[in-house]
């Protein structure tokens, strides 16, 4: 067996979503850093590789954009250096672990890809709107999973807000004020530099925000009058002869308490029948 079917054996044994984001990001930066040896190997200007790579990151000039359309998704694979690829990973580990566990799979997944698009789309408008930035557009690009890693990380604290994480020097300290001051801290920087990644980076905390309230408390952002307009109507129709049984999806209302009581107590503290309320949800939601 090949090294490259060995590495995919590998990701598909495991039904991980944080493993597999982690092996995409490494794999790409590995090859990335193998071409650019090749090409200092064989004499050829340190520059070939990054104008090559242009084609790959995401462009703040919309008519770039439009001759790349695809760097709005390879763009979150990439990253300047080996301590940026390993921070962005580190947390995506840390907190992306704790997400899957609650929300299953798919849904982390669907929080770094859209924390991803959320960035590049927030990056792209205020790039282009904001004059103080209208000098450097033409040369500025966007790349590195942060923006797709915010999403994960605003979208576990949004869920369990009060979970307790263990941190060097500082102690136990809940999760929503570790990415309350993150949030922070990117907005404090975008006039200290790397304004672009700042922003999109915002961009990748705001879905994660509203990406876990829509799946969970859906009524905060959208109306159920409005939420009607965009629910399909199942086709499905059970019949029973026995019209005591009730429908056994759980209610949102059921699903709020329980998650109240992770924030409050933690995962440990649900019954049986809590967890499995809470993984029957999950899996409808999928």
């Amino acid at each position: 067996m090949n090294l490259y079917n060995e590495l995919r054996y590998q990701l598909n044994k495991t039904n991980s979503a944080i493993h597999k984001i982690i092996a995409v990001n490494v794999v790409v930066f590995v090859c990335v850093a193998l071409v650019n040896v090749v090409f200092f190997l064989g004499g050829f200007q340190s520059d070939v590789v990054d104008s090559a790579l242009r084609y790959v990151y995401l462009p703040a000039q919309l008519g770039a954009l439009l001759t790349q359309p695809w760097s709005i998704v390879t763009y979150m694979f990439l990253h300047d250096g080996f301590l940026h690829l390993l921070f962005n990973m580190l947390w995506l580990y840390w907190l992306g672990k704790l997400l899957q566990e609650y929300i299953g799979h798919n849904k982390v997944y669907q929080a770094y890809f859209g924390g991803g698009l959320a960035g590049a789309v927030l990056f792209l408008l205020c790039m282009n709107l904001f004059p103080v930035f209208a000098p450097m557009v033409a040369s500025t690009y966007a790349l590195g999973a942060s923006a797709g890693v915010l999403g994960v990380v605003v979208a576990a604290a949004t869920l369990l807000p009060n979970y307790p994480i263990q941190l060097l020097f500082f102690g136990t300290v809940r999760l929503k004020y570790i990415a309350i001051i993150t949030v922070l801290l990117d907005v404090i920087g975008i006039p200290q530099g790397n304004a672009g990644g700042h922003i999109a980076h915002l961009g990748g905390a705001l879905f994660g925000l509203v990406y876990i309230k829509y799946l969970y408390q859906s009524n905060y952002i959208f109306p159920a009058f409005i939420r009607k307009w965009f629910t399909p109507k199942s086709k499905l129709r059970i019949y029973s002869r026995n019209t005591n049984i009730q429908n056994d999806k759980p209610s949102e209302e059921e699903i709020d308490l329980i998650l109240d009581k992770i924030a409050k107590s933690g995962y440990d503290s649900l019954s049986k029948r809590d967890k499995e309320r809470l993984f029957k949800a999950s899996n409808e939601q999928s």
